[in-house]
């Protein structure tokens, strides 16, 4: 039998990492990365994660994903590609634990209302974020803001979709770099020009994996779409139709749950065989030649993208463009741009550790602090604050 194909040689070694940028003893018991999830899991935005949600408010259920639920399911997913490919597997779901740590309240309608508000004061990207809350807003340290991460681990977070710019370092595709990761680079290069460490990579694609599977479970539990819906959509409509025509009778959840379990391990097999195909042909001797090989490592084979993509435009169009989700999303835009207004017109109206931050006369720092503060808030939070301070209840069921 001929034993699988790991690429150990190219993954992060933990006695190899960049280090920390303020330097400490480590750890005589766990590793740089075991250290570094470690502190991620221990992290107030972490923690935080169980009562912000990706589609739906908070109290729409107890049995849809939260942050928190879907950072779980990431790095599960990411652990075993890791463990199956002989990467390292505390990096991969260090990772996975913190990519999400920078989003709002309300999922995506609180980034979109944020970003909106920001637009005159330098903007909000919720990638850049997560970056602050690791490097500057948790405050639980000594000597130092931040969670002091490895290199590794902050490389990881801010280029887990790929480089921001190009071998020349002009930015790719137009796309301008946040300040907050332009600013953070310029003293601590993350380089930006590459690509990240595999690992990395593995936890994005683990993320997408995660992101579109648990929503086809959500969007059927809530009814925003049916089984017969998803018939046409590639990949999935064949998987579905399988199981109900092997299992005639089985109750719904049943049938969505098998349907979705086997939709994920197909997308865990393919990311695996696609990730040894491309290690054997360009053959990356370590991490740091897998970094400037402009390519990524760790992908989709060009059919599961495409499925990939195809699942990703259904569920554009039946979950997130439902009319059940976008009332609620509306309400939830009011909320972040009222709280946005009342804070920067009267920022006494936020805990006085906040208002220590701002500098009189300053504008645009006065604009970051508070989207700082209401990027760290719950949905529960955030709901509480509007009806506080702008008289009636948002965000209703």
């Amino acid at each position: 039998m001929t034993p699988p194909l790991l690429l150990t040689a190219v993954a992060s070694k933990p006695e190899e990492s960049r280090g920390r940028r303020h330097p400490e003893p480590e750890s005589p018991t766990r590793t740089v990365f075991q250290r570094d999830r470690d502190r991620i899991i221990h992290s107030t935005a972490f923690r935080r994660l169980k009562y912000k949600t990706q589609v739906f408010v908070f109290h729409e259920g107890d049995h849809y994903r939260t942050r928190l639920t879907h950072s779980l399911e990431v790095a599960q997913i990411a652990r075993s590609v890791c463990r199956t490919l002989g990467l390292d597997e505390d990096l991969a779901e260090a990772l996975a634990l913190a990519h999400d740590l920078g989003h709002t309240p309300f999922g995506h309608a609180g980034e979109d209302a944020l970003g909106r508000a920001m637009a005159e004061f330098g903007g909000f990207d919720h990638n850049a974020q997560t970056l602050r809350v690791l490097t500057r807003l948790e405050a639980r340290y000594a000597e130092f803001d931040g969670l002091n991460l490895t290199w590794e681990s902050l490389e990881g977070v801010v280029k887990h979709n790929g480089p921001w710019l190009d071998p020349s370092g002009a930015p790719l595709e137009g796309r301008p770099i946040p300040a907050a990761i332009a600013e953070y680079s310029a003293e601590h290069d993350l380089e930006l020009h590459t690509w990240p460490g595999v690992e990395a990579q593995v936890a994005a694609l683990a993320d997408d994996i995660a992101y579109n599977n648990h929503d086809i479970d959500d969007g059927l539990r809530a009814g925003l779409f049916t089984i017969d819906d998803l018939r046409e959509v590639p990949l999935v409509g064949p998987v579905f139709v399988e199981v109900m025509a092997r299992y005639p009778g089985l109750e719904v959840s049943r049938v969505i749950h098998e349907s979705v379990r086997r939709l994920i391990d197909a997308m865990i097999r393919d990311l695996i065989a696609e990730t040894r195909r491309r290690f054997v042909r360009w053959r990356p001797r370590n991490a740091c030649e897998v970094r400037g090989m402009g390519r990524p490592l760790a992908a989709f084979s060009d059919e599961m993208a495409a499925n990939d993509r195809a699942l990703k435009a259904f569920l554009f169009d039946h979950m997130y463009r439902h009319e059940k989700v976008n009332r609620r999303t509306d309400e939830a835009r009011r909320v972040v741009r009222d709280l946005f207004g009342r804070y920067l017109e009267d920022p006494t109206l936020m805990p006085a550790e906040w208002g220590r931050k701002l500098t009189p006369g300053d504008d645009r720092r006065a604009a970051r602090v508070v989207a700082d503060y209401i990027a760290g808030m719950t949905d529960r939070f955030a709901q509480t604050e509007h009806a506080r301070l702008v008289g009636h209840e948002a965000v209703r069921g």
